[in-house]
This record gives C-alpha cells, sequence and structure tokens, in this order.
C-alpha cells in the first residue's frame, strides 16, 4: 500500500503517527511524508528542514513533499487544498494521516480542513494528535509497544525540538511516551496511537 503521512510542522508527523509509519514500514508498505511548512517560528528553518530529512532517512520513506508555506501563515484556501491534491495524485495513497482540526494551532487546524475537502475521495482518511491537539477522542488505535523506541528515535532527529514543550523540564520525548501509554491503556495495551477516522473501510 502507498501511506500518506501529512503535517504542518516539522515532527509533527513523527509524533502523530511514527510508530505506525514504522510498522506500515516494516511490512514492505510505500510511506510518503508532506510538510506544509518547515517550522521557522520554532527555530531554525534550514536546521528543520535537516531534522525532517533525516528523520525520513531512519524511517526509510520513499518521498518527502515540502509544501513551501510560512509557519504560522497555513491559510484555508483553494491553494493550500489544490497542493495537497497535486501529492494525492502522485502518491494514489491509500491511507492518510494527518493533523486533527481541533487544536489551539491555527495551522494544524487549517491543514485538517483543506486535507477534508482535498482528500474527498479517498477511502480512509485518520486525523492525529500532537501536545497542542484538544477534544481529541481517538476510535482506531495501533498497537506501537514493539517499535515505540523507534518512534522516539523519529523524534530525537528533531533534536532542536526535543525540550522546546513550554512546559517546565519536561522533554518531547516523555510526552510522547506518555501519550503512547495513555493512549495504549485506553485501547487495552502497553504503548499505542491513537486516531480519530474521518473514513475508514474494513476490509471483509
Amino acid at each position: 500500500m502507498n501511506i500518506l503521512a501529512i503535517g504542518a510542522h516539522p515532527d509533527d508527523i513523527e509524533f502523530g503517527c511514527g510508530g505506525s509509519l514504522i510498522k506500515y514500514k516494516e511490512k514492505g508498505d510505500n510511506v510518503f511524508l508532506m510538510v506544509l511548512t518547515d517550522g521557522e517560528l520554532g527555530g531554525d528553518g534550514k536546521v528543520r528542514r535537516h531534522e525532517q530529512k533525516e528523520s525520513l532517512k531512519i524511517l526509510q520513506a520513499k518521498e518527502l513533499f515540502w509544501g513551501g508555506y510560512s509557519d504560522t501563515k497555513l491559510l484555508l484556501d483553494q491553494r493550500l487544498i489544490l497542493n495537497i491534491e497535486n501529492v494525492l495524485h502522485k502518491v494514489k495513497p491509500d491511507f492518510i494521516f494527518v493533523n486533527y482540526f481541533d487544536d489551539t494551532h491555527q495551522d494544524h487546524r487549517n491543514l485538517a480542513k483543506a486535507t477534508i475537502s482535498a482528500t474527498r475521495y479517498i477511502k480512509n482518511v485518520l486525523f492525529y494528535e500532537v501536545p497542542t491537539t484538544q477534544n481529541f477522542s481517538p476510535n482506531v488505535f495501533v498497537d506501537i509497544n514493539e517499535v515505540l523506541n523507534d518512534k522516539i528515535a523519529l523524534l530525537k532527529a528533531h533534536g532542536s525540538q526535543v525540550m522546546k514543550t513550554n512546559i517546565e523540564d519536561l522533554s518531547i520525548l516523555e510526552i510522547a511516551k506518555s501519550s503512547a501509554n495513555f493512549r495504549g491503556i485506553q485501547g487495552r495495551v502497553k504503548y499505542a496511537e491513537g486516531f480519530v477516522s474521518l473514513r475508514l473501510f474494513i476490509n471483509v
């Protein structure tokens, strides 16, 4: 299968669905990433682009598409929808993962809403959470117990962001592990990633 993960900023994808992407890759599926901004307001843009590429190497994803937008200025308009659609035409994804639409960051909200329009003909679309996500009640879970350390490695590749949580002495690595533990408890496993489905087809 072809799996496309879309994120507003470098490290969104790794936090939200990195473990699931690793499992898809281990099965032999093709993983593609689309990152809309280089997150320059959260650090040096060139550094963050490099970190995203390093994470891509660890994941062994097939291709990375950059959106070219400015951080915090991702507007919900026709251009954004068309840019996502152009990547969809190239990748022909069977599954899409993207930021959730209820979020305190406007880039995450606008990306999610644009993706809803762009993916209207895609069968499987799942929203993931990041630390700024609100009111997230997952109805789909992926057990990531065996790949949790690999997910942490993806986040470590974004070295400039590890301690930029705005929570005293708490790293993004600790937040990711705590989140995985909490979603795992909800799904009755040790560690999991949780998703909210826009559409999900079950093959019977």
